[in-house]
């Protein structure tokens, strides 16, 4: 592996202009084809096998054109203080919107009168409009949208309270200022850790032409395969973190080169002989990571592993290629004028001795020799630590947040809790029980009967049952719950409801099936749930073969996966203490403490795994490398912390620069990713790989690179550390190499 690549990196650099040009090609080619590909969309969320999605698709059958899952909305209208919106002039204005709404696109399917419909609230205060479209919220139009924005602009004009909620009505989050934030901040930490605007420039511009072309290509596919809009969320995320990460690794393995002396060329092949066989098996891990959330079976979240993995393929591909032709056009440049001086000083000595500086020793160094000094003591600080942080974990409830969840700036927040005030809280989150009486003597009947079993349970505020379809066999009925949609008590009514469901088809032949937003969010998250240890077992499985492959070791992945998932629970610990227990809920806006969103594990097991095993190959196979080359393990630590501390300190501030963005981002749902990586990143980076790492390898010593002899010969040698290379290397004519390369 070192080889190819080492050939690889002086190739691209001696053909930079080449490589840099095809890869302006295929930037310019993916941006053509996302601007001339149709608009993406999300047809629908679908659940495999789930009792709501078998619901949604019988209602498709049994209720043709009705748009099951169809997007919603609710126009909600409150009375000035002493009036009521049955009053004739409130009259006039709702009405007025109804039509309005009826004739502002031709998306949506029905319109109801809330005079005609019951939807006035007992004292008169409060009515509301339900609107139903033909396509689901994703589909729906900038015209469709503008209509219902502007819905009750009169009614305002009256002295009405008109807010809009409903599906329909949410916007994509938009997190173009949470991606500048964190380009702006790695922007300054770059700067700060080469000390050279052309080195600081790379990584960015690298990982910006790898997300451009990841995302072009993903809005370019989309309709080919059925990609939803919402796919590129996270490949921009990853795509953007890992592709700064992986040029800096290089850069900096190539800045080091020079400082011993090397040519420009020699120094670049090295780097990516190196630095990028650890990026190739870093991006690996992470691949592995992304492409494993297909085990959960939810064909929009298999979609956005996949489209992710894609962008974390562009960036490795990108690092060990396009990095290696820029730093043949940046020249000396990619050094500091310090590191300058300190590399011709190396080199006029003949790499006897390097520069100063370099002897220097640095703060990864320092710190190192202080954990060698105090292994058990540092060792137990971070896992004590870590497992206090992790203990709400325990109290830890999952589910999908509800619009009320969002700020109360919000208009669909402000709508929630009107309907709540008038309706009841459950009003939000409405069930829906469809009823296939085919195989029922009296369907009707049958129909009566769920009615009325259903209504005597508990949490149950109102059933409403509707007609038959045309073939008379199948009805819904809507169960209006108590409590708030995402409570528990609604989930306990949506599990008592499929509890009678045997019951009743004995008694009436009709199957109950329940289904609806509520319904739907719960076997979410049961599904979430239930995919989580096969997932954990799948990815954690892989990656540790991967890494025994790398490092050639049974302790050293065994630790790296323990520390990992040490670092996740201790991150879910804190998304619990803030966004469930509502701790520092004002610091980091957070409006109402609710259930953890159900794919919030999952999601960072995903994410997060892949990220930590990108330090732990980066910082690790340095310490390897130096092993390999005859330094004591002690020894090689230290080595590994002065090459690669300062550089992972960097990456990790980057990444967490970039997911803390999004915290600012005002929707519930991305402030808790974004929240909820960045700590995980934190905990990982700084606690496990910088502290407890080298606290652990320090205690094992040499059995810390201990391997069977039979699994050491059955595994091939990828020589991630270099060791083939630097053989041959050696064994070559290194003056008559020299000399070849200074002409280049």
């Amino acid at each position: 592996m070192a080889t190819f690549l080492y050939k690889l990196g002086r190739l691209a650099f001696r053909r930079r202009r080449i490589v840099a040009l095809l890869w302006v090609a295929l930037l310019v080619l993916a941006g053509v084809g996302a601007s001339a590909a149709a608009k993406p969309t999300d047809a629908s969320f679908s659940m495999p096998g789930t009792e709501a999605q078998k619901a949604f698709d019988l209602l498709e059958e049994r209720f043709p054109g009705g748009s099951a899952d169809g997007a919603t909305a609710r126009v909600v209208f409150k009375a000035p203080a002493g009036q009521k919106m049955t009053d004739a002039e409130h009259k006039t204005e709702v009405n007025e919107a109804v039509a309005d709404l009826k004739a502002g696109s031709s998306q949506v399917s029905s319109v109801t009168d809330p005079y005609t419909a019951d939807a006035v609230s007992e004292d008169g205060s409060i009515a509301y409009i339900s609107v139903s479209y033909k396509v689901s919220s994703m589909e729906l139009t900038d015209k469709t949208r503008d209509a219902l924005e502007k819905t009750g602009e009169g009614a305002r004009d009256a002295g009405l309270t008109v807010e809009i909620g409903g599906d329909a009505s949410m916007a994509e989050p938009e997190t173009g200022s949470a991606e500048m934030i964190g380009i702006a901040v790695a922007a300054v930490v770059l700067v700060i850790t080469f000390g050279s605007l052309i080195a600081a420039g790379l990584p960015l511009i690298t990982a910006l032409i790898g997300v451009g072309i990841g995302i072009s290509s993903i809005t370019a596919l989309a309709k080919t395969l059925d990609l939803g809009s919402t796919t590129s969320t996270l490949a921009m995320m990853i795509g953007l973190a890992v592709g700064i990460d992986y040029a800096l690794f290089i850069v900096s393995r190539y800045r080091a080169e020079l400082a011993e002396g090397r040519e420009r060329e020699e120094a670049a092949g090295r780097a990516v002989g190196t630095a990028g066989s650890a990026v190739v098996f870093a991006g690996l891990t992470v691949v592995i990571a992304l492409v494993g959330l297909a085990v959960v079976n939810i064909p929009m979240l298999s979609k956005m592993g996949f489209a992710a993995a894609g962008t974390v393929v562009i960036a490795v591909i990108i690092a060990i290629t396009l990095i290696p032709a820029l730093l043949g056009f940046a020249g000396g440049k990619v050094m500091g004028r310090k590191a300058r001086k300190n590399a011709k000083a190396a080199k006029a000595a003949g790499n006897a001795a390097e520069g100063g500086a370099v002897e220097k020793q640095n703060g990864g160094v320092r710190w190192a020799r202080f954990v060698l000094r105090r292994p058990v003591a540092v060792l137990l600080a971070g896992v004590v630590g870590l497992g206090v942080i992790a203990i709400p974990v325990g109290s830890l409830k999952v589910g999908l947040p509800d619009e009320g969840s969002q700020s109360t700036e919000s208009s669909p927040r402000r709508a929630y809790d009107m309907l709540s005030e008038g309706f009841g809280p459950g009003f939000n989150g409405p069930l829906m029980l469809v009823v296939n009486a085919k195989g029922s003597e009296n369907p009707q009947g049958a129909v009566d009967k769920v009615g009325d079993t259903v209504e005597k349970l508990d949490g149950v505020a109102a059933v409403l049952p509707g007609p038959l379809n045309k073939t008379g066999d199948t009805a819904i009925i809507t169960v209006v719950p108590d409590d708030r949609p995402s409570s528990v008590q609604t989930e306990d009514l949506v599990h008592d409801i499929r509890d009678s469901r045997t019951a009743l088809k004995s008694d009436t032949g009709a199957e109950v099936l329940v289904t609806g937003a509520t319904a739907m969010n719960i076997d979410f998250s049961q599904r979430m749930n239930d995919a989580l240890m096969p997932y954990l077992a799948l990815v954690v499985g892989l990656a540790f073969l991967l890494l025994v492959v790398v490092f050639r070791s049974i302790l050293v992945p065994l630790k790296a996966a323990l520390g990992f998932l040490l670092s996740v629970v201790a991150a879910l610990g804190a998304v619990v203490a803030v966004f469930q227990w509502g701790w520092l809920a004002d610091v980091f806006g957070v409006e109402q403490p609710g259930p953890i969103m159900s794919m919030m594990p999952i999601f960072m097991v995903g994410v997060v795994f892949g990220l930590a095993m990108d330090y732990e190959v980066f910082l690790v196979t340095r310490m390897r490398e130096a092993y390999v080359h005859g330094e004591r393990p002690a020894e090689a630590i230290v080595t590994g912390f002065k090459h690669g501390a300062r550089v992972v300190t960097a990456a990790a501030v980057i990444m967490i620069a970039v997911f803390a963005g999004f915290i600012g981002s005002g929707e519930q749902m991305v402030m808790m990713i974004g929240f909820g990586l960045a700590i995980a990143v934190f905990f990982d980076a700084f606690v496990v790989r910088m502290a407890i790492v080298p606290a652990v390898l320090a205690l094992l010593g040499h059995k810390a690179w201990w391997l069977p002899g039979w699994l050491d010969k059955a595994l091939p040698n990828v020589d991630v550390e270099g060791e083939k290379l630097q053989q041959q290397l050696q064994n070559s004519s290194g003056g008559d190499e020299d000399r070849e390369l200074s002409r280049v």
